[in-house]
């Protein structure tokens, strides 16, 4: 069976042009899987029921596994079935006929227009860090990046004259996305007064964010900056790098911008994803009607 596995995750990495975090959560989801099967003594793929994967699900509940990582794990599933199912190596479909697990949507926290002034007017911006650091806020809200997405920023995905940057988002998937007049200002300066000091040749690999050693900054390298400036701001809520993206979303749709052009800035496949700003939107809409109506 891991070997059908091995032959998968080969499949996925050639002919989707998948991330390689993205195939690494497939390998280990189904490894767990596999693993499940050889534990409950099943030995070929056409031994697999409905009830061995609802069996398995249990046992991720149980374990106190979110309702978004079971999903996950479904979707895994789902596809490693289907390719099975396509390439002939199994009859019938065990998931076929299954639910995906249901995922209770929260809304993700943003700030209010006031709150994204004052972290952005936060960094220093009398060093080189400071304008880099400063730069960087101002490109991630503009923008509405992924993490990634900032960090992997190539100098050749600056289109800044016709107000625009390239973006590789999941999956590898370009996109061009509009950036605005002060994060232009910004990344100007830091790319003219800040990132020549910074370069160390082929260490920086033409990437536009460089951190203190002149390398690409880290996942985590972002979250303290943007822990770094919280603090400074005094802002009391819980702030993360994401917070940027999802606030980015939401002032755009409170400003009246259509869901499919935000579906468009964002890179997400499907609408469903960007809908959740609209609920926020509502809940914005609810709030301004309790705080300004005579009878709220």
């Amino acid at each position: 069976m891991k070997t059908f596995l091995k032959d998968y995750l080969a499949q996925l990495k050639v002919e989707k042009n998948l991330a390689s975090n993205t195939i690494s959560s497939y390998k280990s989801d189904l490894e767990s899987f596999l693993n499940y099967l050889e534990d409950v003594g099943i030995k070929d793929l056409s031994e697999i029921k409905k009830e061995h994967i609802s069996s398995f699900f249990k046992i991720l509940k149980n374990l106190g596994l979110s309702e978004k990582s079971s999903a996950r794990y479904f979707s895994s599933l789902r596809g490693f079935f289907k390719y099975l199912i396509v390439n002939e190596y199994l009859k019938s479909n065990p998931i076929d006929k299954m639910n995906a697990p249901k995922i209770s949507r929260k809304l993700p926290s943003v700030l209010s227009v006031e709150e994204i002034n004052l972290l952005l007017s936060s960094p220093k911006t009398d060093d080189k860090f400071g304008i880099r650091d400063k730069a960087m806020l101002e490109v991630f809200y503009a923008c509405g990046l992924r993490v990634s997405e900032l960090i992997n920023l190539k100098i050749i995905d600056l289109f800044l004259k016709e107000n625009l940057i390239k973006v590789f988002g999941k999956g590898r998937k370009e996109r061009l996305v509009p950036i605005g007049s002060s994060a232009i200002f910004w990344l100007e300066k830091y790319l003219i007064e800040s990132r020549p000091f910074l370069k160390k040749n082929l260490q920086s690999e033409n990437y536009v964010f460089l951190n203190n050693r002149g390398k690409k900054f880290s996942r985590m390298g972002v979250w303290k900056i943007v822990k770094k400036y919280v603090e400074l701001s005094n802002l009391k809520k819980e702030i993360h790098p994401h917070t940027f993206r999802h606030s980015f979303a939401t002032h755009l749709i409170e400003g009246g911008a259509d869901l499919r052009s935000v579906q468009e800035m964002l890179g997400h496949a499907d609408i469903s994803t960007t809908q959740i700003y609209t609920h926020i939107d509502r809940e914005y809409i609810k709030k301004v009607h309790k705080l300004y109506h005579p009878r709220g």
